[in-house]
């Protein structure tokens, strides 16, 4: 019976090593191979769609202002990234981005819902309906129907919270809430259509608009007693314990009227 020589050591060894070596030399070659087709030109990103109900952007736009600053290719896009590029645009609220091979990038923009303008005049921003700021030029005639609120850094949603709950309200006198101020000491100012300033003082939003619903329930009372309308009032101080006093067209302001408070409810 012929009997098989088992294989010395050494040989086996160098057998091990040369397959090792082949191997690694073809992951190699693979691994070249894959990064030059992933970095080809022929992968770059040749269009982009973007889509999306729009008011205040187009897609043309948006393309020339998102391009320049867009990395990489079809492969080795960071989509999270090129997502944060698109919402850094002005009105972009939320863009979802993806690809469509071969070259494609396709885009679904979602605008900013503007509620209301915030800030200083000449440094004003827009604020969306959950109270945060954006850009976009709040001095679009589009947008002159929009109230206009102010506060204190870091307060946009407690003011917006504020003017939704004492716009209906003042809806109430056929004289709509237009601007809303809380100053730094915390005290609240509305401005109604007519031009008329009220000063509510400090609280909670449950204690203003219990105050400012007393108020609109007896000035058509309290105007009455002077013969004037509701649509007379110039200005209100909410801030006196148990009342409030009032100024009114054709009345002077310097009279025990004009400041006498309102009877108790």
């Amino acid at each position: 019976m012929e009997q098989t020589m088992p294989v010395p050591f050494d040989v086996r060894l160098m057998n091990m090593l040369a397959t090792a070596l082949f191997v690694g030399c073809g992951a190699m070659v693979l691994a070249a191979g894959a990064r030059w087709a992933i970095h080809h030109p022929a992968l770059s990103i040749a269009r982009i769609v973007v889509q999306g109900e729009m008011e205040h952007n187009s897609a043309v736009s948006l393309q020339a202002n998102v391009m320049p600053a867009l990395k990489g290719n079809f492969f080795t896009m960071d989509l999270d990234e090129t997502r944060k590029i698109f919402e850094q645009a002005p009105w972009v609220r939320q863009a979802q981005v993806r690809r469509e091979f071969p070259h494609t990038l396709s885009v679904t923009i979602t605008e900013q819902d503007a509620a209301a303008v915030w800030g200083a005049e000449g440094e004003s921003r827009l604020l969306n309906s959950d109270g945060q700021m954006f850009e976009g030029d709040s001095a679009d005639p589009d947008l002159h129907s929009l109230p206009h609120l102010s506060g204190r850094a870091g307060r946009s949603m407690e003011v917006l919270g504020m003017f939704r709950a004492l716009a209906p309200i003042y809806a109430k006198l056929d004289n709509p809430l237009v601007a809303l101020d809380e100053s730094n000491s915390g005290s609240w100012k509305a401005t109604l259509q007519s031009g008329a300033v009220i000063e509510m003082g400090q609280g909670t939003e449950t204690e203003v608009r219990q105050r400012v619903s007393k108020f609109a329930e007896s000035l058509p009372e309290v105007t009455g007693m002077y013969k004037r309308s509701v649509a007379s009032l110039t200005s209100a101080d909410l801030r006196h314990a148990g009342g409030y006093a009032v100024r009114m067209q054709g009345v002077s302001t310097g009279s025990a009227s004009a400041t006498k408070p309102a009877p108790k409810k």
